[in-house]
């Protein structure tokens, strides 16, 4: 009921006030709509190419994953999210930067002239979290990989029988 609208009312303006506290402090901001993840997603896929072998197709990986703000956007609106996106990076190599999904417009726009900007302390921080779990992840699979290779991991496995007898042939 209205306590609810309250609530949320409430919510919103701390968060309002959080993201002016940022920019103020900060003093810099970036283009929202995925401009960013699309600017850092086309210059981490060009380094990706002078790398090469399984760490190419790592860090393609990482800048491909980059580019879920864009799509997340441009699907949560009800937009045709392979047609905003390729439309999105073309418009961003040729027109600049600060191109990224205008969810109400549908079409790819500067975010600087729409006014949809982010505090660059929030986008930084979100970059750097999601950087640091993929490393996590990525450490974990090389554990288990590592384990798999030295015959490790396989407890609990049974023989070829049931109940651990061995099996009949």
């Amino acid at each position: 009921g209205t306590e609810h609208v309250v609530d949320e009312v409430e919510r919103a303006l701390e968060d309002a006030i959080k993201v002016v506290k940022d920019v103020m402090e900060d003093g810099a901001i970036l283009p929202g709509g995925g401009a960013t993840e699309l600017e850092l997603s086309i210059k981490i896929d060009e380094f990706a190419k002078q790398v090469g072998g399984k760490e190419q197709l790592a860090i393609e990986s990482f800048a491909e994953a980059l580019k879920i703000i864009p799509k997340t956007l441009a699907e949560n609106a009800g937009l045709d999210t392979i047609d905003v996106l390729v439309k999105a990076i073309s418009e961003h190599k040729n027109k600049g930067k600060a191109i990224g999904v205008d969810v109400f417009g549908g079409e790819p726009a500067d975010m600087i002239e729409r006014g949809v900007i982010e505090p660059a302390r929030v986008k930084r921080q979100a970059i750097k979290s999601a950087s640091e779990v993929a490393i996590m992840i990525l450490r974990i699979d090389d554990v288990i990989a590592a384990k798999l290779s030295k015959g490790e991991g396989k407890g609990g496995e049974m023989g070829g029988g049931m109940g651990g007898m061995p099996g009949m042939m």
